[in-house]
């Protein structure tokens, strides 16, 4: 994919403007991206290169942030969400996807959301980003995959009580969880040969069925139908053996049973460089592993290093994307 990756603006009231200002001053032209939003929220000071079409962000960049504005009818206060913005934050990200499935940009990225503002301001009907993005896409099932330069991570369930985990993961779950991450390990981060390491649920792998009969029941005869279908899986694994340097070097992505078996592990390793990424979605998508930050909005004092990986890892999955093989 060719351009410009299209940065939505999120929340205005939230450290969304500040770090895409924070990003453009990192990257310049380097990583060329352009925001979609309002320049008026943009910090004071903030160099702003206005542009009509997302062809014209590379040169823009070298002369102030790129924006492609797209008017929100009133100014935002740092750290007062205002649901009068609702609509127009949500009519950004429909914008970025457009852009994105058009060919017009190579990527999408978005700075986080104010869900409650949204669903006062506009009743907007989804838990999050990531669901109104599959359903602009069409798409019936959705990968989460958090990522920094030490790690690759799968959640395999997410945002569930963990009592409701094994109910939740079942054999149709996993299969398509694993083979939306194998694809998307080929197809967006060039790697022809994908080694997935698969974790058990519970402790010690489930020690032969001591602990628990999920690796038995549901994990193993999964892995064992995929890998004859040529997929490179391992496991499952015992997860507290799976995340130390040597284990790391032997996989290139780790798919876990639930959100904490996947999340403290990157966390721990690096915290502020972590990418949401949606697999699984037509296009790229990517975000920082953070949300709005209301409490420091307008301060100066949000790290931008999640929001440039966010960015520069969009760049480059476009870019990998585009020389995949078909």
């Amino acid at each position: 994919m060719t351009g410009p990756v299209a940065l939505c603006c999120g929340e205005p009231s939230g450290v969304g403007p500040e770090l895409a200002a924070k990003a453009w001053r990192t990257l310049g032209a380097d990583v060329p991206f352009m925001l979609i939003g309002d320049p008026s929220h943009l910090p004071p000071g903030t160099p702003v290169a206005e542009i009509t079409d997302p062809s014209q962000a590379r040169d823009a960049a070298r002369s102030g942030l790129p924006v492609l504005r797209h008017d929100f009818g009133g100014p935002a206060t740092p750290g007062t969400p205002d649901p009068r913005h609702a609509q127009a934050v949500i009519d950004v990200i429909a914008r970025g996807v457009d852009l994105v499935r058009s060919g017009q940009a190579r990527a999408l990225c978005t700075a986080p959301i104010h869900k409650k503002a949204l669903q006062d301001g506009a009743g907007f009907p989804y838990p999050g980003h990531t669901e109104y993005l599959a359903a602009l896409a069409g798409t019936p099932r959705v990968v989460m995959m958090l990522a920094s330069p030490a790690l690759r991570v799968v959640p395999t369930t997410i945002h569930i009580p963990l009592s409701e985990v094994p109910t939740a993961l079942t054999a149709d779950l996993l299969h398509d969880t694993l083979q939306i991450t194998h694809e998307a390990l080929i197809r967006d981060f060039g790697i022809a040969q994908p080694r997935i390491a698969v974790a058990g649920l519970n402790p010690h792998a489930g020690e032969g069925g001591a602990m628990g009969r999920e690796e038995i029941d549901v994990i193993a005869p999964v892995l064992d139908r995929m890998r004859a279908t040529g997929l490179d899986l391992h496991g499952p694994m015992s997860a507290d053996t799976m995340f130390h340097d040597r284990a790391r070097a032997s996989f290139d992505a780790a798919v876990c049973m639930y959100h904490d078996q996947a999340l403290i592990p990157i966390k721990t390793l690096d915290f502020d460089r972590g990418v949401n990424i949606t697999l699984g979605l037509p296009f790229i998508r990517t975000s920082p592993d953070h949300g709005t930050a209301m409490d420091i909005a307008g301060r100066n004092l949000a790290n931008p290093s999640s929001m440039i990986e966010a960015l520069k890892m969009a760049h480059a999955m476009g870019g990998a994307r585009v020389t995949a093989p078909a």
